[in-house]
C-alpha cells in the first residue's frame, strides 16, 4: 500500500493541518531573519559597529542556551504550555531593548529575546508522523528545509518596512509581533495540543553522547561563523557604498538564492545520504569567495544570491545526518542542538565580524571570514567521513524515518 502514497510537495500540503503548523512555524520563526538586521539597525543609532555586532551575539548567543532546552521541556511534557512561556520572555526581551536602557542592560534584554525564541523547528519535525504516512514525512522534511529561507526573504524586508514605518524600534516591534502571532497559531493547532513526547530512558547528556553527532554539531559551529558573519559584513559593506538599507537587500537576496537552491535540491531527488555532506560544504565555501570582490552594490546582490544557493542542500544533507546518529527517543532534542550550534556560530562570527570591520575598515576583510570558517568545516567533515567505518551503524543509530523521528522505541504516532 505504501508503493501507491502520492509524495508530492502539493499532496503533503492538503493533508490537514500540515500547511497550518509549516505557516505558523515559518511565521514564528521570522525573527531568525528579521531580529539580527533589526538589532544591528536599532544599536547603530547610539552603538558602534562592534556593539551592534555584540548585540547580535547576545541574541543568538540566548538562542543558543535557549532552543536545547525548551525542546526538551516539550519533550517531556507538552509544547503549548512551554511555547507560550518562552514567547513571554521573548516579548519582554525585545521591548527591553527598545526601552534604550543602559548597554549593559541592553545586551542583558537581548539574551532574554533569544533565550525565549519558541522552539518551533523542533516542535515542527516532531509532530510529522502524527500527520503523515511514513513515505510523505520525508518530502515535508524537505519542504520545511527549502521553505525556511522564506524566513531570510520576508524578514530583512519586514524590518526595513518597519523601520520606515516607526523609526529605529520599528523592526525589533515586527519582529516580536510575528514571533507571539506564529506562537499562537500554532499552539492551538489540534495535532499540537494533542502531542505528547515519547516516554523513554533518559541521560543527562542527551543526544550529545553519540560522537558522530559531536562532529556534525562542531562543523555547524563553523558553518553557523561563517553565516553569521556575512550579516554584519554586509551592513558594513552597505555603509560603505553609502546606504545603510542596501544591507537589506543584500541579505534579502542571499535568502532568496538559498530558497531557490532548496527548491532545485528538492525536485532534482539527489541523493541525500550523510556521505555528500563534505562536497556541500565545500561548495558552500566556494559560494562566497565572489564576495571578497565587494563590487559595485547591482553587482553584490547577484553574487549574494548565489552564495546563498548551496546552503539548504546542505542543511538537508545536515539533519538527515542528525536523525541517522541520535540516540533512540532524542531526535527532537538532537535538532535542537544542530540549531544552538549554528546559533553558537553565528553569533561567534557576528561578535568577531564587527571589531574586524572597525579595525580594518574594508568590507572585504568581514567577507572572508565565511569561506575560511565553512572550509574548515568541510576539512572536519571530510576527515571525519574519511574514517567512519564500513560496517553498518548500530541498531540504535539505524533508521528509514525521515530527520527529526526515530523508528527505535517510538510508538506508533509519537
Amino acid at each position: 500500500m505504501s508503493s501507491t502514497v502520492d509524495t508530492s510537495a502539493l499532496t503533503v500540503l492538503k493533508t490537514p493541518q500540515t500547511a497550518r503548523v509549516l505557516a505558523a512555524s515559518l511565521l514564528g520563526r521570522i525573527p531568525l531573519g528579521a531580529a539580527p538586521l533589526a538589532l544591528l539597525v536599532f544599536a547603530r543609532e547610539t552603538m558602534t559597529l562592534t556593539l551592534a555586532g555584540l548585540l547580535v551575539g547576545a541574541y543568538t548567543a540566548g538562542m543558543a542556551v535557549g532552543q536545547p532546552m525548551l525542546a526538551r521541556l516539550a519533550d517531556r511534557w507538552r509544547q503549548p504550555p512551554v511555547l507560550w512561556l518562552a514567547v513571554g520572555g521573548s516579548t519582554a526581551g525585545f521591548a527591553l531593548v527598545a526601552a534604550s536602557l543602559s548597554t549593559p542592560l541592553t545586551i542583558g534584554a537581548a539574551v532574554l529575546a533569544g533565550l525565549g525564541a519558541p522552539p518551533f523547528e523542533a516542535c515542527l519535525r516532531v509532530l510529522w508522523r502524527d500527520l503523515l504516512p511514513e513515505r510523505q514525512i520525508h518530502t515535508a522534511y524537505t519542504l520545511d528545509t527549502a521553505t525556511q529561507e522564506l524566513i531570510f526573504v520576508v524578514g530583512p524586508v519586514l524590518t526595513l518596512g518597519a523601520v520606515a514605518a516607526w523609526g529605529p524600534a520599528g523592526g525589533l516591534a515586527a519582529a516580536a509581533l510575528c514571533q507571539a502571532a506564529g506562537t499562537a497559531w500554532f499552539a492551538t493547532a489540534p495535532v499540537v495540543r494533542r502531542w505528547r513526547g515519547v516516554p523513554a530512558v533518559r541521560h543527562w547528556a542527551g543526544p550529545l553522547r553519540s560522537g558522530p553527532l559531536r562532529v556534525i554539531l562542531g562543523a555547524l559551529v563553523l558553518i553557523g561563523a561563517g553565516v553569521g558573519s556575512v550579516t554584519v559584513a554586509a551592513t558594513g559593506y552597505a555603509e560603505e557604498s553609502g546606504g545603510r538599507s542596501w544591507a537589506g537587500w543584500l541579505i534579502a537576496a542571499q535568502a532568496v538564492g538559498a530558497l531557490a537552491g532548496g527548491l532545485l535540491y528538492v525536485r532534482s531527488g539527489t541523493a541525500r545520504r550523510y556521505g555528500t555532506l563534505p562536497r556541500a560544504a565545500a561548495a558552500l565555501a566556494l559560494g562566497y569567495l565572489p564576495l571578497l570582490l565587494t563590487p559595485e552594490p547591482p553587482v553584490m546582490l547577484a553574487l549574494m544570491a548565489v552564495s546563498g544557493l548551496a546552503l539548504p542542500p546542505l542543511l538537508t544533507i545536515t539533519f538527515v545526518g542528525i536523525d541517522g546518529v541520535a540516540p533512540a527517543g532524542t531526535a527532537a532534542e538532537a535538532f535542537a542542538w544542530a540549531a544552538t550550534a549554528f546559533a553558537v556560530g553565528s553569533a561567534l562570527g557576528a561578535a568577531t565580524t564587527g571589531p574586524l570591520l572597525d579595525g580594518t575598515g574594508s568590507a572585504t576583510a568581514g567577507f572572508a571570514i565565511a569561506p575560511l570558517t565553512i572550509g574548515l568545516a568541510w576539512a572536519i567533515l571530510a576527515l571525519a567521513a574519511g574514517r567512519r567505518p564500513t560496517a553498518p551503524a548500530p541498531a540504535e543509530y539505524q533508521t528509514d524515518a525521515p530527520a527529526g523521528h526515530q523508528t527505535t522505541d517510538v510508538p506508533a504516532g509519537h
